[in-house]
């Protein structure tokens, strides 16, 4: 199936993947209705900033609110479901609010799906539903490990997600993206976090952990592994990893980040950056080759590449007006 002319539902269209996938189907030639979340300022988040915007259909709501998910839905073809919170250590202090929007909210999206006949659903995950790695590289069949809120949330959303596609036959595809970074990222992630320290003249950069590894994808590569997957029928039904099949360590990043940036800046541990112990998800390596067999997904950015990039657009003074460099983002 082509996305070329469908009518097409991002939700989470306003947050850094969304943005750029609604950019990316455009780009295809799809019809995007965007969701972003309703709030009295009138403010689209990163769709402000994209350049297709009056090519979209932006609609404000709340995925928590069944009666506006049966109503983004109506006459939608393909449904790209983004729309979470996904900040681990605001989890730990506000647990409820991961279970209300990414469990609720799920389940919301996946009743207006079969309500209105969608032909095809993609429901975002996370590679965080993983834990820390038994063995790598990790597959799908992984076992799924709950340490920290956000990611029993997203377990729990997943396993709703997963109901609707074996009870009722909703064509579903769980998509589990992992670290994915780029233009338009909060500063809360570590890449962004390292950037925007170096570009406004701090002398050392405060970090968490610096030993966990993780698979990095630049966005351009995630939004290509979402359209493939919603492309290809023979994904309907499966879970399915989008990474590079690397790891890094988080202190060789900063190694390689400081240079690319080409300053001499130190590296501090700050407390408050680390996760409770037993929390940490030590090491996140993708196994990706059930979406390279099902769909020919190849990624285009290598590392150094994708963080060129990304320097670029965040070392732009207008773009780093955007963030509050000396407040830490929980």
């Amino acid at each position: 199936m082509t996305l070329s002319g469908r009518r097409v539902l991002v939700t989470g269209a306003d947050g850094f993947i969304g943005s750029h996938l609604v950019e990316a189907l455009v780009e295809r030639g799809a019809n995007v209705r965007a969701l972003a979340l309703y709030n009295s300022f009138n403010h689209l988040g990163w769709l402000e900033q994209v350049g297709c915007k009056q090519a979209l259909d932006i609609v404000t709501g709340d995925i928590r609110d069944p009666v506006i998910c049966r109503d983004i839905t109506n006459d939608i073809d393909v449904v790209f479901h983004l729309a979470a919170l996904i900040a681990i250590p605001y989890s730990y202090r506000a647990p409820q609010s991961y279970f209300e929007t990414n469990v609720l909210g799920t389940l919301n999206i996946c009743q207006a799906c079969r309500d209105n006949s969608v032909s095809r659903l993609l429901h975002t995950s996370t590679s965080e539903v993983y834990g820390t790695a038994l063995y790598v590289p990790i597959d799908e069949k992984h076992p799924l490990q709950p340490q920290s809120p956000y990611s029993a949330s997203k377990i729990g959303a997943d396993a709703a997600a997963k109901s609707f596609f074996l009870c009722f036959g909703l064509p579903l595809t769980v998509v589990r993206p992992f670290n994915t970074y780029g233009p338009r990222q909060s500063a809360r992630a570590v890449i962004p976090s390292i950037i925007t320290q170096i570009a406004a003249g701090c002398p050392s950069i405060s970090i968490g952990d610096v030993t966990p590894t993780r698979d990095f994808n630049y966005v351009a590569d995630t939004c290509q592994g979402f359209i493939s997957i919603a492309e290809s029928d023979r994904t309907i039904g499966e879970e399915i990893n989008i990474g590079s099949n690397t790891e890094i360590t988080i202190e060789n990043l900063f190694f390689l980040i400081r240079e690319l940036m080409g300053r001499e800046v130190s590296l501090v541990t700050e407390e408050a950056r680390l996760r409770p112990e037993k929390s940490e998800v030590r090491r996140l390596w993708c196994d990706n080759t059930r979406i390279r067999e099902l769909t020919g997904f190849k990624a285009q950015f290598p590392l150094r590449e994708g963080l060129k990039r990304t320097i670029e657009w965040f070392t732009k003074p207008e773009n780093l007006l955007n963030y509050k460099v000396g407040v830490y983002n929980v």
